[in-house]
């Protein structure tokens, strides 16, 4: 199975350690935010500016983040094994692509980008963003962080699909398992003959649909997975 097409996908905890707070625990974002004010179209539409102060903050504590031993060890499959692995995620930071991992699929968006609401370019962003601010492409102040919120469909759903019919071992690494269509992404690999193997923190509501689990730090087990994978 280390030799056949591997289809990985990331949630909040593989960054975690980088200290990105992770969303739904005891502790997560969510319980500091109201996520249909900051994490809605109905929510930026009422108050833009609160929605862009929040992932200004967010952007900011991205920024200042370094990839942990899980980003590096899972940046050195993926460029060891191009054509054979594929890494999605969850995550809006940009902690793969600064450990070296290329092609990452972010199917929620991406953090140091935005998006223009009214004509749809997109383009990089990394520094603060203001309601105010115009459109570089078509001049209107509709600016928005590109990322997935919730009632929105993620990215590249049509091209997961079929990554996922095609993989010979499906892996999640920190993910909750509580948000849809990603908590779905096991059993549609199962069912269509992929191995599957979760590595979290703790148990989560779809442990149950995998063959084999693993629990631990995610910059422990993660590094230790790879190094089996790479016959190290």
């Amino acid at each position: 199975m280390s030799d056949g097409r591997i289809v990985i996908l990331t949630g909040a905890g593989l960054s975690a350690e980088s200290g990105l707070g992770t969303f739904r625990d005891k502790d997560g974002l969510w319980t500091k935010y109201d996520l249909g004010e900051v994490a809605t179209p109905e929510g930026f539409a009422a108050d833009p500016a609160k929605v862009h102060g929040f992932y200004n903050a967010r952007r900011r504590n991205a920024r200042e983040a370094a990839p942990n031993p899980a980003h590096e060890a899972l940046a050195r499959l993926v460029n060891a094994r191009p054509q054979m692995v594929t890494l999605i995620t969850q995550n809006v930071d940009d902690l793969l692509e600064r450990a070296g991992a290329r092609g990452v699929i972010h199917m929620h968006g991406e953090l140091m980008r935005a998006k223009c609401a009214a004509c749809g370019a997109n383009w990089e962003q990394r520094e603060d963003m203001t309601p105010g601010d115009p459109c570089g492409s078509c001049g209107a102040p509709a600016i928005r962080p590109d990322i997935v919120w919730f009632g929105e469909y993620p990215y590249h759903m049509e091209a997961i699909w079929d990554l996922l019919r095609a993989a010979d071992l499906f892996v999640a690494i920190g993910t909750s398992g509580q948000v849809y269509p990603a908590a779905a992404f096991v059993q549609d690999a199962a069912r269509a003959g992929a191995d599957t193997l979760e590595l979290n923190l703790e148990d989560t509501e779809v442990s149950h649909d995998f063959a084999q689990t693993r629990r631990g730090a995610a910059s422990q087990l993660v590094p230790a997975w790879v190094a089996e994978i790479l016959g190290e």
